[in-house]
């Protein structure tokens, strides 16, 4: 899962992006509102007021789950995924051989004189505080490019969701990527107010991208998260006496 700083921006951009297109569908004159050329040129709107239809109906969508459901999503974020893989990769080496150097301090401290014992410890402070850093680094770099793959694909998505939901007559379109309480919806009927199958259908429908060759079984993706490894944090830097 994202974090829970990237989960709060993309909120404020779900909100924003499917009012604006919302209002401007409602504005805008019959069949011109949901064309390529106006959802391409409008801007999300600074307010995070929520506009609601004129149907009757209340229905949910998963965006975290549409977003990466779609077969441009599926297909960015893996190549994403492939593109982080080195640095994953050399990240992880380096915390082998962080947690190789703590346990050599661990196991060997009190048999070094007192000049290799203070290198050693050196070593693996200057080590940990390099790698941590890159992690932070690293971390960033993935959320960032995630986020700018999200926000690309719901900048696409959102006049999706309006047209399906005025033509299918609700009044309002409920978010639940997020559980309660950090959620205000406490309990709905999935199978008979949820739309994220549908809106994704006809995301990919629209978008012309085909979906993804999946080795194996097609299982539904997850959303995707950072892999950076987490250094060993040793209980004393201290040799053992």
């Amino acid at each position: 899962m994202t974090s829970k700083f990237l989960r709060s921006v993309l909120a404020i951009a779900v909100v924003s992006m499917i009012s604006a297109f919302a209002q401007t569908s409602a504005a805008a004159p019959s069949g011109a509102a949901n064309s390529p050329a106006t959802a391409s040129s409008t801007a999300p709107a600074a307010s995070t007021n929520i506009a609601t239809g004129t149907g009757s109906k209340i229905g949910t969508i998963n965006i975290e789950q549409a977003v990466v459901g779609t077969n441009e999503g599926q297909r960015d974020f893996e190549a994403l995924r492939k593109k982080l893989e080195p640095k994953q990769n050399e990240l992880k080496g380096q915390n082998d051989e962080l947690e190789n150097l703590q346990k050599q301090l661990q196991t060997q401290g009190d048999k070094l004189n007192e000049d290799a014992r203070a290198t050693l410890v050196k070593q693996i402070e200057t080590k940990k505080k390099s790698f941590d850093r890159q992690v932070q680094d690293a971390q960033e770099d993935a959320q960032s490019q995630q986020k700018e793959i999200f926000q690309r694909i719901l900048q696409k998505m959102a006049p999706v969701i309006v047209k399906h939901a005025q033509e299918g007559g609700f009044a309002m379109i409920v978010d639940t990527s997020n559980p309660w309480p950090q959620s205000p919806v406490l309990w709905y009927d999935g199978e008979k107010s949820d739309i994220t199958k549908a809106v994704v259908d006809l995301y990919n429908t629209q978008s012309g991208v085909a979906a993804p060759a999946v080795p194996g079984a097609a299982t539904k993706p997850a959303a995707p998260k950072p892999t950076t490894p987490k250094p060993a944090t040793p209980k004393s830097s201290e040799p053992p006496k």
